[in-house]
C-alpha cells in the first residue's frame, strides 16, 4: 500500500501494514540541520506531507525566524525572535485595548486570495497522505491578541467582549477550514494547546461551554468535505479527549507522556488515533538512543495491536541528537507488541 493508503487505514482501524510515519522538524533543524534531517528522510520515508497554498517565500516571517527580530502577523500581532530557528512570541498584542474590538476586523480578505491550484498540484504529484497547513487554532490566536493573562481574566469573568472576540476568530478559522476542504488535501490541521504539565488551563466546564462548540463545527465541515479531522495540543489534556472524540476528531496529536499513557489506552484505544508524540522534554533532547526506544515501546506496549490508530510521530527540536529520532522510527520497524506483553 502506499503512504496515503497506509495512513488512512491507520486513522480508520483497518490493519495498516506499519504505523505510519511522520516527522516534525522545527525551523532550527529545517534551517540550520537539513542534511541531517534528509539523511532521516533517506532511512525513513515520510507517510504524512503538509502542504500550503502558495509556494514558499523568503518574506519578513522566515527571515526573522532565521537570524531573529522581529514580524507582524496577518492579524496585526507583533512577534519577536529571541534567538535564531524559533517561531518567537507575541510582544505587541494588537487587542490588549478591549477598547478598540469595535473598529477590529478579521483578515478576511486573506481567504479571498486562495488559488488551490498549488496545493492540488502537490497532491497529484504525490502518494503521501496530504496535510493542510495549520488552520483554525482560536484559543491561541485570542490569546496573541489580546495577552494569555487578560484571556484568562476575560474567560473568568464572562465578558461580553471575549465572546464577540471569539465569534470574529471563530467566524475566520471555520471559513479557512472550509476553504481548504475545497482542495484535494487528505486531512485538515487545526490546533490549540490546552494542557500545563498537569491539567488544563482552563476549567473542563469552560472549554465544553465556550471551545467545544467551535472545534464541533470545524469537524463537521471537515467531515462533510471527506476529509480526516487533525488536531494538536500541547500538555496533559486527558479531561478533553472523550469530547474530542465526541465533536469527530480523527487524530490527535498530543504530549502522551505528559499523561498516563496506560490510562488512555484503556479509555480510548481505537477510538482515536494516537498522532504520536514522543517525549521532546526529556528523552529525546537528554536520554539515549536506549531511553529513546524504551519510550517507544511504552506506547507501542499500550496502544498497538496492528489494528491502526497509531501513528508513528516525533518532534524533532532544536538540540535534539539526530541519534535519537532515528532511533524512534527504528523502533517503530519492529514487529507490533503481543497483546498483554
Amino acid at each position: 500500500m502506499n503512504s496515503r493508503e497506509r495512513v488512512i487505514r491507520a486513522i480508520t482501524f483497518r490493519n495498516p501494514d506499519r504505523a505510519p510515519r511522520d516527522c516534525w522538524a522545527l525551523p532550527a533543524v529545517s534551517l540550520f540541520e537539513r542534511d541531517k534531517y534528509e539523511k532521516l528522510i533517506d532511512r525513513f520515508p515520510m507517510d504524512i506531507q503538509g502542504s500550503q497554498l502558495t509556494p514558499g517565500i523568503d518574506n519578513d516571517i522566515t527571515q526573522a525566524i532565521k537570524y531573529g527580530g522581529t514580524y507582524t502577523d496577518e492579524w496585526g500581532c507583533v512577534w519577536h525572535v529571541g534567538e535564531p530557528g524559533v517561531v518567537g512570541e507575541v510582544k505587541h498584542h494588537q487587542l490588549e485595548d478591549m477598547s478598540r474590538l469595535a473598529g477590529f476586523k478579521s483578515p478576511m480578505h486573506l481567504l479571498k486570495q486562495h488559488d488551490h491550484a498549488y496545493v492540488n498540484k502537490l497532491c497529484e504529484q504525490s502518494s503521501n497522505f496530504m496535510l493542510s497547513d495549520v488552520t483554525a487554532r482560536p484559543f491561541e490566536r485570542i490569546q496573541f491578541l489580546r495577552g494569555t493573562e487578560n484571556v484568562f481574566m476575560d474567560l473568568a469573568y464572562g465578558t461580553a467582549q471575549i465572546r464577540k472576540l471569539i465569534e470574529i476568530v471563530h467566524d475566520f478559522y471555520l471559513q479557512d477550514v472550509k476553504s481548504w476542504c475545497q482542495s484535494n488535501v487528505d486531512g485538515i490541521f487545526f490546533m490549540d494547546d490546552w494542557g500545563t504539565m498537569r491539567n488544563l488551563l482552563i476549567s473542563p466546564s469552560c472549554w465544553r461551554d465556550i471551545f467545544k462548540p467551535l472545534y464541533r463545527d470545524y469537524c463537521r465541515a471537515i467531515h462533510d468535505a471527506g476529509k480526516y479531522a487533525m488536531f494538536h495540543s500541547d500538555g496533559n489534556i486527558e479531561e478533553i479527549i472523550g469530547d474530542l472524540i465526541d465533536v469527530g476528531v480523527d487524530a490527535i496529536n498530543s504530549q502522551l507522556f505528559c499523561m498516563n499513557i496506560e490510562k488512555l489506552s484503556e479509555k480510548y484505544k481505537g477510538k482515536i488515533t494516537f498522532w504520536g508524540e514522543m517525549d521532546r522534554q526529556k528523552t529525546l533532547p537528554f536520554g539515549t538512543p536506549a531511553d529513546v526506544k524504551k519510550d517507544v515501546w511504552r506506547v507501542r506496549r499500550a496502544l498497538d495491536d496492528g489494528k491502526g490508530g497509531l501513528i508513528a510521530q516525533c518532534e524533532w527540536g532544536k538540540c535534539n541528537p539526530a541519534e535519537n529520532i532515528h532511533a524512534v522510527y527504528e523502533a517503530w520497524e519492529e514487529p507490533p507488541p503481543n497483546a498483554g506483553q
